[in-house]
Formats: structure tokens, sequence, C-alpha cells
């Protein structure tokens, strides 16, 4: 039987390139965004439903699920893809803010897993694939907020593997490097609400650096795709998939060096490179 795979946050990037994979490969795919009513893309493509999700809303999340369920009768795969980056000194950042940033990252990919899991266990079978970052397991400055929901991923996940082995439940973790999307423009926040810029020089050089070096470095979404295709199919209980090439050099070097050498060699990177 055709399998059925539910994807957040397709409207662009990596959840558009990986509705589109899955798609190819034949699946029923539910690519869900917050305004369905303005793709024009996905909803031309055979087997792809759009819906409407928006991960910060509760009663939007459970009508999704039920779509899905109605339509297909069964979903085999949930790809926790949706989120968005805060960045900025600490200080800088509103409680609203903050608040948004792990509503989106954390608690949004935790709604939706609790909606799904009572139909994985009925089933006895399913796939929870939740996209973090090497972000998750790595650190830079300006970044605390969104490493902190990063993490938070992370460690949510490795314990959910442990809670739904019994039920042949499969937890899978994507950790992307820096991406060429949509992402550093329309899912990014910057603003500086608190009228705090005691930080305005050292955030300008370090952001400046960042952006410059991510143009460089960065990794297709189609590659982060590929490594969720295979998350989903390949029948292992691999928990960790590494995307790009400066995600498996840092997680690499984070892994090798002791927390004093690591934090030496950014502080290097950011502090004395910049001035």
């Amino acid at each position: 039987m055709t399998q059925t795979v539910l994807i957040t946050g397709c409207s662009s990037g990596i959840g558009r390139e990986t509705a589109k994979l899955f798609q190819q490969q034949g699946w029923n795919v539910v690519a869900t965004m917050r305004s369905p009513e303005q793709e024009q893309e996905l909803n031309q493509l055979q087997n792809v439903t759009c819906l409407k999700l928006d991960v910060c809303d509760g009663d939007s999340i459970q009508q999704a699920v039920d779509q899905a369920l109605e339509l297909f009768g069964a979903v085999d795969v949930l790809v926790n893809n949706a989120g968005y980056g805060l960045i900025g000194a600490f200080e800088t950042l509103s409680r609203e803010q903050i608040e948004r940033q792990f509503q989106t990252n954390v608690f949004g990919l935790m709604e939706l897993t609790r909606a799904l899991l009572p139909h994985f266990r009925q089933r006895n079978s399913g796939t929870i694939i939740n996209i973090a970052s090497f972000a998750g397991r790595s650190t830079v400055p300006l970044y605390s907020v969104y490493h902190a929901s990063k993490w938070a991923v992370e460690g949510f996940s490795d314990s959910l593997a442990f809670e739904l082995s019994s039920f042949n439940i499969r937890v899978k973790i994507i950790e992307p490097g820096t991406i060429r999307t949509e992402f550093w423009g329309r899912s990014t926040d910057r603003e500086n609400q608190t009228g705090v810029d005691v930080y305005t020089d050292y955030s300008n050089k370090v952001l400046g650096f960042i952006d410059g070096t991510a143009a460089k470095i960065s990794s297709q979404p189609q590659a982060v795709a590929k490594a969720i295709l295979a998350a989903a199919t390949d029948g292992r209980k691999k928990l960790r998939y590494v995307v790009g090439h400066d995600a498996r050099f840092t997680l690499t070097v984070r892994k090798l060096l002791p927390d004093f050498l690591y934090n030496n060699a950014i502080a290097m990177v950011f502090h004395r490179r910049l001035g």
C-alpha cells in the first residue's frame, strides 16, 4: 500500500523540497503550511494534499491530523520541519520573541507529535522525524535562544526514542548545517525590541561574518530532503542524520575537543578575528 507522510513548513525551503521528493518516490504527501490557499506548486502535484497547519495553534494541529487520517486512513511518517530562527544578543530580545521561538520550534513540534502518537501506537508502527540542526549540539554567539530551542528538540527526541521503541515507533533527528534556503530572509527575527543598543557593533560584525561565511559553505535543501527520505525508509535504528560539510566538521570537532578547547576555538573565530 502507498505510504503517507505528513510534513510541516512546506511553503518553502526544506519542507517544500521534502514534499516534492516523497511525491516523486510515490508517497501520499500531506504538505502542511500556514497559508495553503497561496500555494501554487505543490497543490498541482499528484498525490500531494496541501493542508492548513500552524504549529502555534493547537486547534490547527488537531484539525490537520484529523483531515490527513480521514483522507488517507493512516499516516506512516511525521516530519516536524516547521521552524524559524531568533538571532541576537539575549538581552536585546523580548519575552514575546523568545516565547514565539519556543512555541514554533519546540512546543508546536511536541503538540503535533502528541496528536499523532495514539494513531502510531494503535498501528504499532510509525516514524517521527524531527528537524533539529547542528546548532542543537554546537554553539556560536548571538544564537542563544535559537540554540536553546534546537538543543531542546535534540533532548526531547533522544528521550522519546526510548519511550516509543516498544511500540515499534522510531524517532529520527536530522541535523542540517547551513542550508541555502529562504530561512535567513523570511524565517529569522533579528529585531532589537528592548532598546538595548550596547551590542549593536558586536552584533553587526558577528552577523556580517556569519552571513558571509554561510553563503560560501551552505548546502542545498535537496540534500536535507534526501536525508529525511533515508531516515524514513532505511529501516535502521540510526538516530541522527547530519547534513552538510560544515555540520559534519563542526560536530566532529565538538565531539573530539573538551569544552574549554572548543570554546576557545569559537572565541578565537568570533572575538579575535572580528576585533
